[in-house]
């Protein structure tokens, strides 16, 4: 067993703030499906549970890795009811309220309050390449459901990049407390912080975490805690700690695993690695297809090394 292990690898429990509850590590969670491709719902449950009790601070249900695109109206619903029934704290769920038109969002927002959660999750207008006055209006209409939103900036997938000055702006009109900022430009961090001092910062890519963590983020909204959780507690704690001495082994021990949140197979390589962890992973729904045998072989290497090194 590696030195980096045990040593580091303690979870404690440290309170969750429900004043920001969008702060700390907040998983997106993936979900899990049946032979069928149906939810299994008590499947989802256990693991919300799970990742709590690791040391997590909450989830986001409804995220991308979450497969929500794929998912009917009631399952979308039920996810949430669920994450916040099995959570016990609807403050530590924060769902994804994405969808093509404004008012379809807000509705999901108001749902997630229905439900009892803390905060939603947005991202801007993605059925085209909004401008930045339609960007505005689409946060402020989501915000009368009347809970925090945290911007979620994907221009990669969105191509809508919500730069730092339009994130001021928003925040200033009140539309939003935090970003999750998934660029990857983490210069970005310090512009954010000049400009809009009172916007949280929460980590955005796994594979960005160290470099966002010393700038100053206080949160991450995660993927790899879905496999390995309690070594992923132990990095942000100490990343956010400043603790170079233990957070930079982690980092470089696991970053062949984080970097997989970065690419287009994030959901298929993320449930693998839950497989291979001995955690309920599964299938994906379509279009997205299983792994081919290259990559599959290569998440498989880099989990089986963490494992193999105690960052279970």
């Amino acid at each position: 067993m590696s030195h980096l292990t045990k040593e580091y690898i303690t979870v404690s429990h440290t309170p969750h703030d429900t004043t920001r509850p969008w702060r700390g590590i907040m998983v997106a969670t993936t979900i899990p499906l049946r032979p069928d491709h149906s939810v299994d719902y008590d499947a989802y449950a256990e693991h919300v549970r799970w990742l709590i009790e690791s040391g997590c601070d909450g989830v986001v249900p409804n995220g991308s890795l979450g497969e929500y695109q794929t998912l009917t109206a009631e399952e979308r619903a039920r996810v949430v009811e669920v994450a916040v029934e099995a959570a016990g704290d609807g403050s530590r769920v924060m769902p994804g309220v994405a969808a093509y038109g404004s008012a379809d969002s807000r509705r999901w927002a108001e749902q997630a309050a229905e439900a009892g959660a803390g905060s939603v999750l947005l991202l801007p207008p993605n059925a085209y390449r909004a401008d930045h006055a339609s960007v505005r209006a689409h946060y402020a209409e989501v915000a009368k459901a009347g809970l925090p939103i945290v911007a979620y900036n994907n221009p990669i997938d969105t191509k809508v990049d919500l730069v730092p000055s339009l994130l001021a702006e928003l925040h200033g009109e009140g539309s939003i407390v935090a970003v999750k900022e998934f660029s990857g430009d983490v210069r970005r961090a310090y512009e954010i912080a000049e400009l809009a001092p009172g916007l949280d910062l929460l980590i955005g890519a796994d594979d960005v975490l160290l470099e966002l963590a010393l700038a100053g983020a206080v949160g991450w909204i995660a993927g790899y805690p879905n496999a390995l959780p309690e070594a992923s507690v132990a990095l942000y704690k100490a990343a956010v700690a400043h603790d170079l001495e233990t957070a930079l082994p982690l980092y470089k021990s696991l970053h062949s695993l984080l970097r997989w949140d970065s690419k287009t197979e994030f959901v298929q390589a993320i449930k693998l690695s839950m497989d291979i962890a001995g955690r309920p992973g599964g299938p994906v729904r379509a279009p997205r297809q299983p792994l081919t045998p290259e990559i599959e072989a290569a998440v498989r290497a880099a989990t089986e090394k963490a494992l193999a090194e105690g960052l279970a």
